[in-house]
């Protein structure tokens, strides 16, 4: 059974990961503020201006552990990783179903109803916990309860990237809804529909962040059983793309990261001015 190990996110401008024995050592100005033994992680990110020595990548390398670049916003810049485990006979038959379109159908179709399914209990829950005077949300859900139904019906991957589309259309137009702040700090928090490469406003900004976090669990994972991340059922290839990795994140996505968003938000966790505290 596989061991399910923690992720260290190193976020400090400045920060230096040097190895020290089977540790990695967090120093920021020559001065040590975090120890992790090496066993305990499953993968670090670091955000900025984060340096690692040639010692600390190999004891990664060897152990398992990926090492990822990201700039300050969150885009992946460089990944470091060891050899890559696994069966070559399982990503062979991987290539095969990916190339089949009734096999990725089959497996992309509950994907994308379970996706839609999920992200309409979120909207579900905000009119539970919050009412819907308006009935901006009830009639989402109403209409994204037709998309769960109509994905499992699809019989072409694009008619199924085409129900996609629709709901997420409906849940993301009615997604800031569900931000309950008082104005203008609500007012700082819209969202009129999904916008990325660049988010366009500060809720699509948070948002994304989320989903490349999430995005690079589900790389990491994808790596360790031995499958190829950038072969997937229902994104389409692309160069530079973890396709499969997306795949998997599509049922996650509203109850790991939305939900996240805004607890944050509302919370006062993050604000327009300042973000994270």
């Amino acid at each position: 059974m596989k061991q399910h190990l923690n992720t260290l996110f190193i976020q400090t401008e400045g920060a230096y990961v040097a190895k020290d024995g089977q540790t990695l050592a967090i120093r920021v100005e020559r001065e040590e503020r975090l120890r992790v033994p090496i066993h305990t992680i499953g993968s670090v990110v670091c955000f900025g201006r984060v340096s690692a020595s040639t010692p600390a990548l190999a004891l990664c390398a060897e152990q398992g552990v990926s090492v990822t670049f990201c700039s300050g916003s969150g885009r992946l810049l460089a990944r470091v990783t060891g050899f890559t485990p696994g069966n070559v006979l399982l990503r062979r038959d991987q290539y095969r179903a990916a190339d089949d379109e009734p096999r990725c159908l089959t497996i992309a179709g509950p994907m994308v109803a379970a996706k839609i399914a999920n992200a309409r209990a979120v909207l579900l829950r905000g009119i539970r916990d919050h009412a819907d005077p308006s009935g901006r949300l009830a009639r989402a859900a109403d209409r994204m309860a037709h998309s769960a139904r109509a994905a499992l019906r699809a019989t072409t991957l694009d008619a199924l990237r085409g129900v996609e589309g629709d709901a997420a259309s409906d849940y993301f137009g009615a997604l800031d809804a569900l931000v309950t702040l008082p104005d203008p700090d609500r007012n700082a928090f819209t969202l009129d529909h999904r916008t990325r490469r660049p988010p366009l406003d500060r809720l699509n900004a948070l948002l994304s962040f989320l989903y490349a976090m999430l995005t690079h669990d589900a790389r990491t994972a994808c790596e360790a059983v031995g499958l190829d991340p950038a072969v997937g059922f229902l994104h389409r290839d692309r160069p530079g793309r973890p396709s499969l990795a997306l795949d998997l994140i599509e049922e996650l996505r509203a109850f790991l990261c939305d939900r996240l968003a805004l607890s944050l938000i509302n919370r006062r966790q993050v604000s327009p001015s300042r973000g994270a505290d």
